[in-house]
């Protein structure tokens, strides 16, 4: 799979860091765009299969297609530049500020939001054919777990929050090291392969993903599940957002950046 050796795949993710903080707001938005909307049919796909077959561990194995797609094309998520962007703000890239930083950010996500939106209503008209027919199987499917991933959080009040969040940590933790096995291989089948493994971990585990709930709360509300929009938004993708963060920066990023770019001296023997 022509692998490369960590201090080479991740200085190559620091050099990415630094070029998406370059990238034009209109390429920006248009990458995250389509991130978002692969992203979330990739759900559609898995939660289709998982709905038909009855096993959800199909449609698990199979969810990555999504996330390798949308990683070859070189478009942009969230989760993404929570963990190459500020490794390049710390290895003090020229151009790369905080402010900065957090423009990319920003962008990244509003276009990841578009994008899921786009997909949310197709999903919504196509599971009640144009709202005209009752809500079909895969659609109940994906308003029960709207349901019980924002109700059922809100219930257990502080300590659903710190679940939340743990789960969202633990998620950007597997998703970020989908986005480095893109850059371990320069072969698209190790690409793949290399991807295709963390991603499985994130979606059979039920962690909680940003830009995947981007898509799958407000299809929900579509489609009339029994949540709020203020329950998606406080009880589900502010903790997920905070937890992405320090799970892409502090378990994958950090970690690489200073145990293979920014390293201690090698200890010396007489």
């Amino acid at each position: 799979m022509s692998y490369l050796q960590p201090s080479e795949f991740v200085t190559k993710l620091v050099d990415q860091g630094e070029a998406k903080v370059y990238m034009s707001a209109r390429d920006t938005l248009i990458r995250a765009f389509m991130a978002g909307a692969t992203l979330a049919l990739a759900v559609i796909f898995a939660v289709t299969i998982a709905t038909q077959t009855g096993e959800f561990l199909i449609g698990a194995l199979l969810f990555p297609v999504g996330f390798s797609m949308l990683y070859l094309m070189g478009y942009d998520l969230l989760t993404g530049v929570f963990t190459i962007v500020p490794i390049a703000w710390l290895d003090k890239r020229p151009g790369v500020t905080f402010p900065r930083m957090l423009k990319c950010w920003g962008l990244v996500g509003l276009g990841n939001l578009a994008g899921s939106l786009f997909i949310a209503l197709f999903g919504a008209l196509n599971f009640s054919m144009g709202f005209t027919e009752e809500i079909n199987q895969v659609g109940q499917t994906m308003m029960s777990v709207g349901e019980s991933r924002t109700v059922g959080y809100r219930e257990a009040g502080l300590g659903g929050w710190v679940v939340l969040f743990m789960r969202g940590m633990f998620c950007n933790w597997m998703v970020s090291m989908g986005v480095v096995g893109a850059a371990i291989s320069t072969s698209v089948p190790g690409k793949i392969m290399a991807m295709w493994m963390p991603i499985i971990v994130f979606f059979y585990l039920e962690f909680e993903h940003s830009v995947v709930n981007m898509f799958l709360f407000p299809i929900g509300l579509m489609m009339g599940a029994d949540f709020t929009l203020y329950d998606y938004i406080m009880w589900n993708e502010i903790p997920t957002v905070l937890g992405n963060l320090a799970g892409g920066l502090i378990l994958v990023g950090l970690v690489l950046y200073t145990t293979h770019v920014r390293t201690s001296p090698k200890k010396q023997f007489n």
